[in-house]
């Protein structure tokens, strides 16, 4: 019944703000972007010369995450709209399908399947995490420029250099995430999370990955899930294991008593930053800090 309700809501909300006035040609673009990651991506490529609002804050999970009133208004009034896509933000479905005067523009469905990581677990057949593979982030900041370019003639130049700049910043960021990872022997590279968010990150760096929960958050780790990483963990030797800042942090307590209660010890070895940012205004806020700092926790725990 609260679901009935709430696509009412959301569809009588369309309804009404769905006649927009023509933007003046002078006026700047109005950009809406789903995830975290993806916010901070429009905002170095777009700077100065668009108007930017991010519906999901820190810590928020894009799995999870509806759409408030104030959130439809500001689709409605958007320019343009990016968002991650491979159902990812799967409840936000709803509301991109009833909006018929634009077309939304998920950035994951561009991507080549070829190179995706499948899943007999989810909605999508895909693994929507794929901002942990820098190339494909890169391949995002390639459609984004694109698209501003294409809808901003007179600031296009501006976004190409805006864009170089950071595709620079992304390269420089590979290379340092490698030198940091080659700190970690290979038989240490075992990454046990909350939820599988991490299997594009352990596909470019030969980690391990292995999650509590599936690739959604809205499935649930059970006593047998847990017992069972919990012997793995035991097995493997694994010296740490991660919460995330999206995901409450019971499920990997649970994980670590478990452990603890077959006589071994395995320590909480920090929070990561799976599918949101951290706080605006720090290094993790954005995605090169956040990054950066994943790793820099990771291998430090773990060696």
């Amino acid at each position: 019944m609260k679901t009935i309700k709430y696509i009412i809501l959301i569809s009588l909300s369309i309804t009404v703000l769905g006649c927009k006035k023509d933007k003046p040609s002078n006026e700047k673009l109005n950009v809406v972007t789903t995830t975290t990651m993806i916010t901070d991506l429009v905002k170095n490529i777009g700077g100065e010369y668009i108007n930017l609002q991010g519906l999901m804050g820190s810590g928020v999970d894009p799995h999870l995450y509806k759409a408030s009133e104030g959130d439809v208004t500001k689709l409605v009034n958007a320019d343009i709209i990016f968002y991650n896509g491979l159902h990812l933000e799967g409840k936000l479905v709803e509301v991109f399908k009833k909006m018929k005067t634009k077309t939304p523009i998920a950035l994951g469905d561009g991507l080549d399947k070829k190179g995706l990581i499948g899943s007999d677990y989810f909605a999508s057949n895909y693994d929507p995490h794929v901002w942990f593979n820098i190339d494909y982030f890169i391949a995002y900041g390639e459609k984004v420029t694109q698209t501003l370019k294409e809808k901003d003639t007179k600031n296009a130049q501006l976004f190409e250099e805006n864009w170089q700049n950071y595709y620079k910043q992304l390269i420089e960021l590979k290379e340092q995430i490698k030198i940091k990872i080659e700190e970690l022997p290979e038989e240490k590279r075992i990454l046990v999370t909350a939820h599988d968010a991490f299997n594009y990150f352990g596909k470019s760096y030969d980690f391990e990955v292995v999650g509590l929960q599936g690739l959604s958050t809205a499935t649930e780790a059970g006593v047998q899930d847990v017992q069972k990483l919990s012997a793995f963990i035991i097995e493997k030797d694994i010296k740490a294991i991660f919460v995330e800042s999206s995901v409450p942090k019971r499920t990997i307590e649970a994980l670590q008593a478990a452990v603890k209660s077959k006589g071994h010890e395995v320590e909480i070895g920090g929070t990561l930053y799976s599918d949101a940012l951290g706080n605006a205004g720090t290094v993790e806020g954005t995605y090169i800090g956040m990054y950066t700092y994943n790793v820099q926790t990771i291998v430090n725990a773990l060696k």
